[in-house]
């Protein structure tokens, strides 16, 4: 994994108390807070398309789309990284990459979020069933990804394209902090792969249905 600097976490808040004191009382722990940094390079071969796209927001388990930063030290077991959290669920940060991606293409005509009230031909659904921190056996763990995404012609409610993604980026080390830089470059990939796919497949389906 690169050091570049843009691979850095973002530290939003060093010194945030959060209630982790025990029942009888004692110290608060401080909480670090994370915002991976997404790295948007789209590919200038994606198709440029006419049509505008709405994007729901992921669904997941409240178990790994909360704001904790889950690690799966053996499998099976899931923990929180502890002092540490993400600054925005893993969904809206999935969300957030998308339309960024989207949008700096340049390759189509309008994006937006589900219920801005901009008008779409299609809507991304998407299904969050993985993101964790998975050792996986091994001393160091990796940034772990899984998401479905189906594309939904709005105009006759069919689903014209699903497909799964699976992203799994190895962590530098064990500390939270090179955990959230190796979620940035998952999350830079996932961003990158589902956009691509997104605009092939609408693309598509559109030259197929052309008068």
């Amino acid at each position: 994994m690169t050091r570049h600097r843009r691979h850095t976490p973002i530290l939003l808040a060093l010194a945030l108390l959060c209630g982790c004191s025990s029942l009888v009382g004692g110290p608060r722990e401080q909480t670090t807070i994370y915002a991976p940094d997404l790295k948007i390079q789209p590919d200038s071969a994606w198709p440029a398309v006419g049509w505008s796209l709405d994007i729901a927001r992921p669904t997941g388990a409240q178990a790994i789309d909360g704001l904790s930063i889950v690690v799966s030290p053996t499998p099976g077991e899931l923990q929180a990284y502890r002092g540490s959290s993400w600054a925005q669920t893993p969904g809206a940060m999935i969300e957030t990459g998308l339309m960024r991606m989207l949008e700096d293409s340049g390759k189509i005509a309008s994006v937006s979020r589900q219920g801005s009230g901009a008008s779409a031909s299609y809507r991304l659904l998407l299904d969050l069933r993985d993101f964790r921190s998975d050792y996986a056996g091994n001393a160091t763990p990796s940034a772990t990804i899984e998401l479905n995404a189906k594309l939904l012609h709005l105009s006759d409610q069919a689903i014209v394209g699903s497909r799964s993604f699976r992203i799994v980026q190895p962590v530098a080390g064990v500390e939270a902090a090179q955990v959230s830089a190796a979620f940035g470059q998952a999350l830079s990939s996932l961003a990158h792969d589902v956009a691509g796919w997104t605009l092939e497949t609408g693309q598509a389906h559109e030259r197929q249905h052309r008068p």
